[in-house]
C-alpha cells in the first residue's frame, strides 16, 4: 500500500468532489498500488470489498479513465485474460492535493480593501516588499517564498517528493533479477545490460510475478542441456522472445509445473523445488489476495479465515515473506506459490 498514494487520493478527490464509490475505488487501487500508481486487482476483487455490484464497478472505473483519474490496459497470460493492470493519475491526484493543502491564495487581491479600511481585530498586512528584508525577517531572499514553508502567513502542509519512476521501475527490475539468480545459481551483476530488457518489458504492462514464472519454466526447459547458457537476460526478456516463453510458461503452469528429464516433459508430476501457481483449479485468488493484504494487517478484521490461510501463514512466516513487504512482487509470488501448494494439499503446508 502506497500511504502517499492514498493521501492524494483523499484530499484530491476531496478537492474534485469524487465521492461514494467512485472514491472507494479510487482508495481500493490506491491500497493495491505502489508509489508510481500501479496497481491491478481484479474487479471481483473490487467489488466484493465495496459490496457493489461487478457491473457497477466497471461503470464506474471507465467514468474515472474518461475523466483522467487513471488509465487501464487489458492483459493477457498466454489465452487466457488475466486482471486489469491500473495506473492511477498521480500527477493529476497531487496537484489536486496541493490546491486542497493550499486552500485561498493568502495574498491580498485587487479587490481587498486597504489596512485603513480593515478593522482593527484583522492582522496588519505587512508591507508588500517586506519578504526582501532579510536580517530583520529571517526569511532568505534566495529562497522562493511560495515553497518555503517558513514564510508566508499561512502554513502549509508540505507534500512529500513524488519517487522518480526510473528509480522504482529500477528496483522492480533488480527483484527479477535477484530471482534469476536465485533459480539458476548465476551471478549476473545489478547493471544496464543485466536490467535494460526487464525494464522495457515492466514499461509495457508485464509484472515482476510473470517475469518469475518465465525465469522458472526456462530453468526446467533448459537446464542440464546446451541451451543452459541462454539462461541470462538477453535472452529471456528480449522483445521477440518473451511473449512466447510467458505463453509456454503460463500453459506449463497450468499443466502442475512438470519436470523435464532426459529431454522430455513428464506427465503429472511437479518439480521438486517449484509448485503450482495456477489461478485455475482449486485457487479462490479473490480469497488468496484478501488473505495476502490481512497478513499484513491492512484490511479491518487481519485474523486467519480458513485452515488453509493459518498454514500458509505459517510457510510465509519461515520463508520472511512479511518482512519484505505488501507490495514486494517476488514476496506475492512466493505467497501464491504457498497457497498453491497448501491448496491442493487440502490445507497440509
Amino acid at each position: 500500500m502506497s500511504v502517499k498514494l492514498s493521501a492524494y487520493v483523499w484530499d484530491g478527490c476531496a478537492a474534485a468532489g469524487i465521492k461514494g464509490n467512485k472514491l472507494l475505488i479510487m482508495l481500493r487501487l490506491a491500497d493495491y498500488a505502489s508509489d508510481e500508481g500501479i496497481a491491478y486487482p481484479s474487479v471481483a476483487t473490487i467489488a466484493r470489498q465495496l459490496g457493489a455490484g461487478r457491473s457497477t464497478v466497471i461503470t464506474l472505473i471507465g467514468e474515472l479513465v474518461k475523466d483522467g483519474w487513471l488509465t487501464k490496459k487489458e492483459r493477457r497470460l498466454g489465452q487466457r485474460s488475466t486482471s486489469n493492470l491500473y495506473t492511477l493519475n498521480v500527477t493529476k491526484l497531487r496537484q489536486a492535493a496541493n490546491e486542497h493543502y493550499e486552500g485561498p491564495k493568502s495574498g491580498r487581491s485587487e479587490s481587498e480593501p486597504s489596512d485603513s479600511g480593515r478593522p482593527g481585530s484583522e492582522r496588519p498586512k505587512e508591507p508588500k516588499n517586506q519578504g526582501s528584508q532579510g536580517p530583520e525577517t529571517g526569511h532568505d531572499p534566495s529562497v522562493n517564498s511560495n515553497t518555503d514553508p517558513s514564510v508566508g502567513s499561512k502554513p502549509s502542509c508540505p507534500v512529500p517528493a513524488e519517487p522518480d519512476p526510473q528509480v522504482v521501475l529500477t528496483d522492480l527490475a533488480k527483484q527479477v533479477l535477484s530471482h534469476l539468480n536465485q533459480t539458476t545459481g548465476s551471478r549476473f551483476q545489478v547493471c544496464a545490460t543485466s536490467l535494460e530488457h526487464i525494464r522495457a518489458r515492466l514499461r509495457e504492462g508485464f509484472t515482476v510475478a510473470e517475469m518469475a514464472l518465465v525465469v522458472d519454466y526456462k530453468n526446467e526447459d533448459w537446464k542440464d542441456s546446451e541451451q543452459e547458457e541462454y539462461l541470462r537476460p538477453t535472452t529471456l526478456f528480449i522483445p521477440k522472445n518473451f511473449p512466447g516463453y510467458l505463453k509456454r510458461a503460463g500453459n506449463w503452469d497450468k499443466a502442475g509445473r512438470p519436470a523435464k528429464k532426459n529431454g522430455k516433459w513428464e506427465k503429472g508430476t511437479n518439480s521438486s523445488t517449484s509448485a503450482s501457481f495456477s489461478q485455475d483449479v482449486g485457487v479462490d485468488i479473490a480469497e488468496r489476495d484478501l488473505a495476502w493484504r490481512r497478513y499484513h494487517g491492512l484490511e479491518t478484521d487481519n485474523e486467519p479465515k480458513s485452515e488453509i490461510e493459518v498454514k500458509v501463514r505459517e510457510r510465509a512466516d519461515r520463508d520472511g515473506l512479511k518482512a519484505k513487504g505488501h507490495n514486494h512482487g517476488l514476496a506475492q509470488f512466493g505467497w501464491n506459490n504457498i497457497w498453491s501448494v497448501v491448496a491442493k494439499n487440502g490445507g497440509a503446508a
